[in-house]
């Protein structure tokens, strides 16, 4: 079956899903695009050139385009803090949604739209890309082979230049804590995924330097203990002299009973345990390379796929709203922890949020 879609927000970010993530999945067969929206009429331009959309399928106005057009469900590519009105929309008229991570922009809101969803009985996808991407998805399933003993911890360095105003999209020069909601979300996540279970607690210290044209912090540091007791450590920063390990190019360690892994600007090796020959000191790149998996689609544009194939009735997509959940409350969870300079225990501090989500919807 081809389902119809209706795309929210075609610049910045959504520029990205008409020209790379949409048309795979238009040339599988597996999606239209039925109209977009984009309060910025220039912004529609992208729409018009990527996805072959005439002038009268382009909405500024979101709830003329919901009313014109019969979708089975729409994406949600707007920051963050606009995400439950579309959602709110998409579920008034019967529509299922995909949305770009976070949930939303507080812990709160992102509780009350998994509630909405499932008292609609819909489906809500997140497209947690970085997840998905190559390199992660094969340095996964290494770990998850057995191969390599169990696992003890993980290590994840993200580091960049991007400290200029506009230098990483200009809304999130304005957010209290960009680093955290905007990059963090994405590896919080991964470092879960890696480890293989739900996140216990989590410490966090973050930070501003005077250097920085960002309001709120940009730097942070974060340790994680998870349900099955791996534990984590996350350097995460923004306004650095260089960018060391930027978008994509991440640095992962995973530190395991028979072997460490190393992945680094997107390749991988392998350093195995030799009980008899042990070295005292081994340098990146004297180890074992990994091939990475080949395929067609990764990130966003396979997470479509994963979407579609729920929508047919197969198995949940791993990101599905309410095992978001979990990413979300990760990232709060952080930021309470550096607000109190202590641990949070992340499935108190969510189920808390969840109650009173339920009870404002309720009242």
């Amino acid at each position: 079956m081809t389902y119809r879609v209706i795309q929210v927000g075609t610049g910045g970010r959504g520029r990205s899903w008409c020209q790379d993530i949409l048309p795979p999945n238009i040339d599988d067969g597996l999606i239209e695009v039925a109209a977009a929206v984009d309060t910025n009429p220039e912004a529609l331009a992208n729409a018009r050139e990527f996805l072959g959309l005439p002038p009268e399928r382009c909405y500024t106005d979101l709830a003329r385009a919901f009313a014109e057009n019969d979708a089975d469900f729409c994406t949600v590519v707007v920051p963050p803090a606009f995400h439950e009105g579309v959602v709110d929309a998409a579920l008034a008229h019967g529509m299922q949604v995909l949305s770009e991570k976070p949930i939303a922009d507080t812990l709160e809101a992102s509780c009350r739209i998994a509630e909405k969803v499932r008292r609609a009985g819909r489906k809500m996808g997140v497209t947690m890309s970085h997840r998905f991407d190559q390199d992660k998805t094969t340095l996964r399933e290494v770990l998850r082979s057995g191969g390599c003993g169990a696992l003890d911890y993980l290590v994840m360095r993200f580091t960049c230049d991007m400290r200029e105003h506009g230098d990483w999209g200009a809304f999130r020069y304005e957010m209290k804590d960009p680093l955290l909601i905007e990059g963090a979300v994405h590896h919080l996540d991964i470092l879960a995924d890696m480890g293989g279970a739900d996140c216990r607690t989590i410490y966090a210290r973050t930070w501003n330097p005077p250097w920085s044209a960002y309001q709120g912090d940009s730097q942070a540091l974060v340790t994680m203990q998870l349900q099955n007791g791996v534990r984590s450590l996350y350097e995460g920063a923004k306004t650095n002299a260089v960018g060391l390990n930027g978008w994509s190019r991440e640095y992962l360690r995973a530190e395991c009973e028979l072997a460490t892994l190393i992945m680094d600007h997107r390749e991988i090796e392998r350093f195995d345990h030799d009980g008899e020959a042990r070295s005292v000191s081994v340098r990146h790149g004297e180890g074992r390379a990994v091939p990475l998996r080949e395929q067609r689609k990764w990130k966003d544009a396979w997470l479509v796929e994963q979407f579609v194939q729920w929508l047919d009735g197969g198995e949940p997509m791993e990101t599905h709203v309410e095992a978001n959940l979990q990413s979300v409350a990760m990232v709060f969870a952080a930021i309470e922890s550096s607000r109190i300079d202590a641990p949070v225990d992340v499935q108190e501090f969510l189920s808390a949020a969840r109650a009173r989500a339920a009870a404002e919807l309720d009242g």
